[in-house]
């Protein structure tokens, strides 16, 4: 039986999106979602941009379980008052919605995602126009109960090409009383006609001390080593998570060790690296690998353009590592060309399934010869 397919829509190990209440360093684009709402200027489908990780599915989620739990807000014509505007789109976790979205049986919500191939139980690569399509049979039921229905589609960049027509057919014609949040990290993949007829909400990157408040809302201590955690994830918690379940920091000073042997580079070492990559379910820490090799090649190439290298160490004895690596700017501009290269190299390895421990001896040894 094939292994379950993992899930696309979170990082291994960390609490779902629907299961995060607190979204932190976002309060622009939460404001700006609710003033809509307060004021009747809902728009029918929203567009959540912003880096990976940074908390755009946790919003969805939010706004979804906003939409299907608070009442409309009363218009100026309502005598009877209504209900006081609601100030936030926090929403008691008793509430009959917010029990019914944690154990996945909201009706009025649907989640759209890549799903598995059920022949070969791996995840498919793209949302596919048939996952677009049954949505048709979910928006005919507002009219029929009269509530709101929400769609998520997480990510947006992932469907195909019939998916995305299939996709911008509902938006040219929104269904009454419907909400579609699409979740894009790269917007300009979209058809332009999708990003139209959409609302952008963008959601930043976050700081230091945000991103150790949202670890550990989730359940993750970044403990001594947060700033290195935040210095290579770029601001994005979902990738500090990654990096800090799959053990990222270890393998970056790892990488900087390595890098420290140059121009020699220890091979024995390198080995050593490259089996440990190699070994059976080992994937998501292979992919890891190459992520943090791109990010050393780049803090290389940083270091020379600017002539000094990054403020904040990700490893130890970093700082001299990349001062005596790269120098200069043409050392500089070196670096990043290894870094086009070899890595394009192996990304079109993995894709055809070479041999792991091949690319990374391979990769490692294209780093040499530029030292």
């Amino acid at each position: 039986m094939a292994d379950e397919a993992p899930d696309p829509t979170r990082v291994p190990g960390a609490p779902h999106p629907r299961e995060t209440q607190l979204l932190i360093g976002q309060e622009q684009a939460e404001a700006a979602f609710l003033d809509a709402f307060t004021s009747g200027r809902l728009h029918h489908a929203w567009m959540l941009t912003g880096p990976r990780g940074v908390g755009k599915a946790t919003l969805a989620w939010k706004m979804a379980q906003f939409l299907l739990a608070t009442p409309d807000p009363a218009g100026d014509d309502d005598m009877f008052g209504g209900p006081p505007a609601p100030t936030a789109l926090d929403i008691s976790p008793d509430h009959p919605v917010a029990h019914r979205i944690a154990a996945g049986a909201e009706p009025g919500l649907v989640s759209v995602t890549r799903t598995p191939n059920e022949k070969t139980g791996r995840m498919r690569d793209k949302i596919g126009v048939d996952d677009i399509r049954k949505l048709a049979g979910f928006f005919q039921m507002s009219s029929a109960d009269g509530g709101r229905r929400v769609v998520i589609v997480d990510a947006a960049d992932d469907m195909n090409v019939q998916a995305a027509n299939a996709l911008l057919k509902m938006l040219e014609e929104p269904p009454e009383r419907a909400t579609l949040i699409l979740i894009t990290h790269q917007p300009s993949g979209l058809l332009p006609t999708i990003r139209s007829r959409c609302r952008t909400l963008r959601l930043n990157t976050l700081n230091g001390p945000q991103m150790e408040q949202a670890m550990q809302n989730a359940g993750v201590d970044p403990g001594p080593g947060g700033s290195a955690l935040s210095e290579l994830s770029g601001g994005s918690v979902g990738e500090a998570l990654r990096l800090s379940l799959l053990g990222g920091l270890e393998i970056y000073n790892e990488i900087i060790g390595l890098l420290g042997t140059l121009p020699q580079m220890d091979r024995a070492r390198t080995l050593r690296l490259a089996e440990a990559a190699a070994q059976r379910g080992a994937e998501e820490k292979l992919d890891l690998l190459f992520t943090l090799l791109e990010i050393a090649l780049s803090r290389l190439a940083r270091t020379g353009a600017t002539g000094a290298p990054p403020q904040t160490e990700a490893a130890r004895g970093e700082a001299e590592v990349l001062s005596r690596l790269s120098g200069s700017a043409h050392q500089g501009r070196a670096w990043a060309d290894i870094s086009h290269s070899a890595l394009a190299r192996a990304r079109h390895g993995r894709a055809v399934n070479l041999d792991p421990a091949a690319l990374v001896l391979d990769t490692m040894f294209k780093i040499q010869s530029t030292a």
